[in-house]
């Protein structure tokens, strides 16, 4: 009779552990221009025209709040990636849905594009945008493989 052959333990791959180490560096970035801009950090701000500055100060609570959320979101999805959590797919969405609601106010709903130079501002967010959609791609991914428990 044959013996059942124990389950073992998957072994993560390769790439878990980079896509999860360069989300949190890259939210990270994020996190720091977050806490610079918010601590109104003069060094930080010395590179803004007094128009976008002034501009950053206008912005309301709840689109403070939705950059917080995206920024935060972002860096604990790309941990919860690291520690292999399936928490990292919700965390992420809601960190991309956030992100979105940002720049929807910055560029749509403010003069937002106007003040920050024009249509090459839109590059950043775009990449933003495009890397967190990714990251909770992989992440729904890793979810289904079994890779995030």
């Amino acid at each position: 009779m044959t013996q059942p052959t124990p389950l073992l333990p998957m072994k993560n791959p390769w790439h878990l552990w980079l896509v999860g180490i360069l989300a949190v560096l890259w939210n990270a970035i994020g996190a720091f221009d977050y806490v610079m801009t918010e601590t109104r950090n003069a060094s930080y701000l010395s590179s803004f025209t007094a128009e976008q500055i002034a501009y950053f100060n206008s912005i309301p609570n709840w689109s403070i709040a939705t950059w917080a959320i995206g920024v935060w979101g972002g860096l604990l999805g790309g941990v919860l990636i690291l520690l292999r959590r399936r928490m990292a797919t919700p965390v992420l969405a809601v960190s991309l849905v956030s992100a979105a609601m940002t720049f929807f106010y910055n560029f749509v709903l403010s003069n937002g594009l106007q003040v920050m130079g024009g249509a090459a501002a839109l590059v950043m967010p775009a990449i933003v945008l495009i890397i967190a959609m990714l990251l909770l791609l992989y992440a729904r991914q890793a979810t289904r493989n079994g890779r995030l428990r």
